[in-house]
């Protein structure tokens, strides 16, 4: 059997492959994060109804942060893979085959005039996913009139974290950047 020689143009194209392949599934696990922490929500809720225990809503922080912070970790995957295709991957091969672009969809679907806004909406999703719902069980669990000292500073502390978590939601949304 011969031996084949392998260009340039063809790692390249198999590493967009690879890359693509991955977003994609981490796009589906991300976007599974958001029923999973609907499902968990839901769940605790019920139970903490049905026992008629605000305490049990002490459960909602811990699993939110955990379900957010996987969420936000994939979704700056998803952003970095696609800025790689964009500023290394895509010029690469493009000046390999001589051509001013490749993969110009990477940078066409950028360029809508909502994107901005719906961005904006989605951190709001996020937020209130993430961060307003454990909040409020909190909330609930404070103004319920069983909170015992040791609770206490358990929800103060998942307050903080959730706080953080939504902290780090608005940062990777740019919130604070001028850009």
């Amino acid at each position: 059997m011969p031996e084949q020689d392998v260009t340039t143009g063809q790692l390249l194209l198999a590493e967009y492959a690879s890359v693509k392949d991955e977003q994609k599934a981490r796009i589906g696990f991300r976007d599974n994060l958001l029923y999973v922490t609907l499902a968990v929500v839901a769940a605790v809720i019920a139970a903490a109804a049905q026992a008629k225990q605000a305490s049990m809503l002490l459960a909602l922080p811990p699993v939110c942060v955990v379900l957010g912070w996987t969420y936000l970790v994939n979704d700056e995957k998803i952003s970095a893979i696609g800025a790689y295709v964009r500023g290394e991957l895509g010029p690469r091969l493009a000046q390999l085959a001589g051509t001013e672009g490749a993969f110009g969809w990477e940078t066409v679907h950028r360029g809508d005039s909502r994107r901005a806004s719906r961005k904006a909406i989605q951190c709001g999703i996020d937020l209130l996913a993430f961060c307003v719902v454990p909040l409020a069980g909190l909330v609930v669990y404070w103004a319920g009139g069983q909170v015992t000292g040791g609770l206490l500073a358990v929800s103060v502390m998942e307050a903080l974290a959730v706080a953080g978590l939504g902290a780090q939601f608005l940062v990777y949304a740019g919130v604070f950047t001028s850009a």
